[in-house]
């Protein structure tokens, strides 16, 4: 069964002084919807920007009835029409019949649908026609049942807007780490670990930090892989081997990068101001450090891409969907970043 709201196409480009930020919805069954309500809520963000919610309608009102804010859902036409707090503009941007789904539960048509928000908000971005994308947490075995191969939106987003180089940064208030492999298991990252990956990773975070986070000089720690960064071939060759060469090609393009450091110790370095950013070999030994010192602060940013996104540090949280309590901090905190890249 298909819904009775068909997406719609939107042509008109806002002139509005604050940037039109287009936020998708994500997972259909997880805390998305409710945490964009909440966020939706808060002066703070009217004041910055002019949030459009793409996503699903009847998914919404739903979301607002759980959690009792009386907000006002406005099923835009045209991007030029004006919403303020107590309103949730919404872009339809799928045909599903989201209706009878379940909170926490995965569903293929939620699977489905939220492929549909993130290349519909891909679309407007790369037209011009909002100024940047913030994300809610998507379902990676509902990408599955979507039939999409992409392990999340990194790569998804690379895909879509044709970018060659890319990369993931945590960015919190005290600590940013850009992860060289993410979403694969450990052995695959160990076995895909590559002086290019680490070069290329190095560039992108490089270029990042002057040109949107302002930082004229930035240094980078480079974290070895091994325990004690190997010490010295004790506990693997990898360091000298693939680390030590990527650094030193960093170097001749000019950036201060230091390392391979020892894992255990850099975070704590980075965080205290030594070093702007932090090359982590893989994905966990880069989002544990900085989940547990920025939890709810840090805010997940693609590097590379011809469009700014930017999306929470947290995922669908199904243990929690539909109870009203999941926090909207870290979804602000990307709305924010969003609203101050698109101004640089």
């Amino acid at each position: 069964m298909k819904t009775d709201l068909p997406p719609q196409k939107v042509e008109e480009v806002s002139m509005e002084s604050r940037p039109l930020i287009a936020i998708t919805m994500g997972d259909p069954s997880g805390i998305g919807p409710e945490i964009i309500a909440k966020a939706l809520l808060r002066q703070e963000i009217w004041e910055i920007c002019r949030p459009i919610v793409v996503g699903d309608l009847p998914t919404m009102e739903r979301a607002i009835e759980l959690l009792g804010t009386g907000q006002r859902t406005r099923p835009l036409r045209s991007l030029l029409e004006m919403s303020e707090v107590g309103e949730v503009p919404i872009l339809q941007a799928t045909a599903e019949d989201l209706r009878d789904s379940s909170w926490g539960q995965v569903d293929p048509r939620g699977g489905r649908a939220q492929v549909e928000f993130i290349k519909v908000a891909v679309d407007l971005a790369l037209e011009g026609k909002v100024r940047a994308m913030v994300t809610a947490p998507i379902n990676k075995v509902g990408l599955r049942l979507a039939g999409v191969s992409f392990p999340g939106h990194t790569e998804m987003l690379a895909h879509l807007t044709g970018a060659k180089r890319f990369a993931m940064m945590l960015a919190g208030e005290k600590l940013r780490v850009v992860p060289v492999t993410i979403h694969c298991s450990l052995k695959e990252a160990i076995e895909s670990l590559s002086e290019d990956g680490i070069w290329e990773k190095g560039l992108l975070t490089h270029d990042a930090l002057r040109s949107w986070f302002r930082v004229e000089r930035p240094k980078l720690a480079v974290c070895g892989l091994n325990p004690h960064a190997g010490d010295g071939g004790l506990f693997g060759d990898e360091e000298q081997r693939i680390i030590e060469p990527a650094i030193e090609r960093l170097r001749k393009e000019g950036i201060d990068a230091e390392g391979p450091m020892v894992p255990d110790a850099v975070f704590r370095m980075a965080a205290q101001g030594r070093y702007q950013a932090v090359l982590a070999m893989y994905h966990d030994q880069g989002l544990i450090p900085i989940k547990l010192l920025e939890m709810e602060k840090a805010v997940n940013l693609t590097l590379g891409l011809p469009i700014i996104r930017t999306s929470v540090d947290h995922g669908t949280a199904y243990d929690i969907a539909g109870k009203g309590i999941a926090s909207e901090e870290s979804l602000v905190q990307a709305i924010k970043l969003a609203c101050k890249l698109a101004q640089r």
